[in-house]
Order: C-alpha cells, then structure tokens, then sequence
C-alpha cells in the first residue's frame, strides 16, 4: 500500500501487476475509485448545464445521450489541457438538468474551484465527497456484476 492523494492505494498484489493486468483483459476486475472527485453540475436543463460545461471543455455535451458517459479535457484560456475528466448524463428524465463529473483525485480541489469559477448563474456544482465509487473492468464485466445485481441500471451497453 502506498499513499495517494490522502488514500492509501494498492500497487502490488500477490500474483503480481502483469498477472492482475491479464486477469482483468480476459475476465474482469474490480477497482475502489473512491478516491476520485464525485461531483454533479445542476441546473435547469440538460442544455442549460451541457452549455455551461462546454465552455470549459472541448466537448460536445449537448448531444450527450442519456445514460452516456464522455471523456474529455479541462481546458485554459489558451486551449492547453489542465486536467481530464469524466462526465456522464443520467438516464432518469427527473435529472434532465444534471450532468455527474468525475475527476482525478490529485487534482479534485484545483478542478471544483476551475469549474466553480466559470459557472454561469443558474448552475451550481455540488460535491459529492461521502460517495464510494468502484469500477468493474474487462470482457465479463457484465456477467460479473449481473451475479449480485442483474438489473443494475437502465444503462446500454
């Protein structure tokens, strides 16, 4: 274990990193991303918040789909990259106006203050630091996480 970013985080497990690398390409893995930065932009509409957000990266979110996630950039006034980040649109129509960030955990404070800066009135960012988050990566992925939940999320794949 060492620490990162006021976690402590694995880097070596007993069958090593390569054994853990191909286990995870050929079946699945699950990951503890509690670590990162949980935050949701809200305002008024999808497009209001896509708009808001769109200004700060150079990505389309306006035309994000429901129960879609997109990788992209924070961007500076020059157009150099500050950070990346994750942002996805909830499935649910009641959240229309809401939009989930995830950020790196290094960098969450530098990136809330960014966005909160440049926030448009109407548009708040509400942390969501008391949230666990995991990841669950590889081919059978589904079949693994279907095991515990079989109908985990109205999400395509």
């Amino acid at each position: 274990m060492v620490p990162f970013a006021g976690y402590e985080m694995p880097v070596q497990y007993a069958d090593g990193i390569i054994a853990e690398q191909n286990h995870v390409r050929t079946q699945a893995g699950l990951f503890d991303v509690s670590h990162m930065g949980q935050a949701f932009l809200v305002g008024a509409d999808h497009a209001t918040v896509a708009r808001a957000l769109e200004a700060l990266v150079p990505a389309d979110i306006l035309n994000l789909a429901p129960g879609r996630q997109r990788y992209t950039q924070f961007t500076g006034a020059s157009g150099g990259i500050l950070d990346d980040l994750m942002v996805t649109r909830a499935v649910d129509p009641a959240e229309d106006g809401v939009l989930f960030l995830v950020v790196n955990a290094a960098t969450k404070e530098a990136d809330y203050a960014h966005i909160t800066v440049h926030l448009p009135a109407g548009i708040r960012l509400i942390r969501a630091d008391h949230r666990a988050l995991i990841a669950v990566q590889g081919p059978m992925a589904r079949q693994a996480v279907g095991r515990i939940a079989p109908n985990p999320c109205r999400c395509r794949s």
